[in-house]
């Protein structure tokens, strides 16, 4: 199959399957002799597994190890379950910071009960206080670091 053909099977954009080629997680595939990309069922496979483990919030060095395990099945997978002990720490950890960013949002949303003049929106002028203090781009790019990795 073309990338297309595999993208469409996987639910993955093309960009994303060439970004997994050049990453290394996925094997090169085959080529016609116009020089097109031909995909075989186990690209599909590898491809849904790592989608799956992304979906899982998994980092590209985490789904690296994995593959790895799984290119060796003869292999003792404690590392795997190391692998995932680990994961599922840093997901407490994330849960735990959306907590606090959750708390943190609905007060912030109390400062402003009513539609009024955006000069006297309670909202923008806690964000406005709260971004004047010393410590605010630390904590902001904590939240941003909380949600979108580890």
């Amino acid at each position: 199959m073309r990338i297309g053909d595999l993208s469409t099977a996987s639910a993955t954009p093309i960009e994303t399957i060439r970004f997994y080629e050049k990453e290394g997680l996925l094997p090169a595939p085959g080529r016609t002799q116009g020089n097109f990309r031909v995909y075989e069922a186990p690209h599909l496979e590898r491809l849904q597994f790592i989608r799956y483990c992304r979906g899982l919030d998994m980092s590209l060095d985490e789904v690296r190890v994995l593959l790895r395990f799984k290119d060796a099945p003869t292999e003792d997978c404690g590392d795997v379950n190391s692998l995932l002990d680990e994961h599922i720490g840093h997901v407490s950890k994330r849960i735990k910071e959306l907590r606090v960013l959750e708390r943190e949002l609905k007060q912030l949303r109390q400062r402003c009960g009513t539609d009024r003049p955006a000069d006297q929106c309670g909202i923008l002028v806690g964000l406005e206080e709260a971004s004047q203090e010393p410590a605010a781009p630390l904590k902001e790019h904590r939240h941003l670091r909380s949600v979108h990795g580890h």
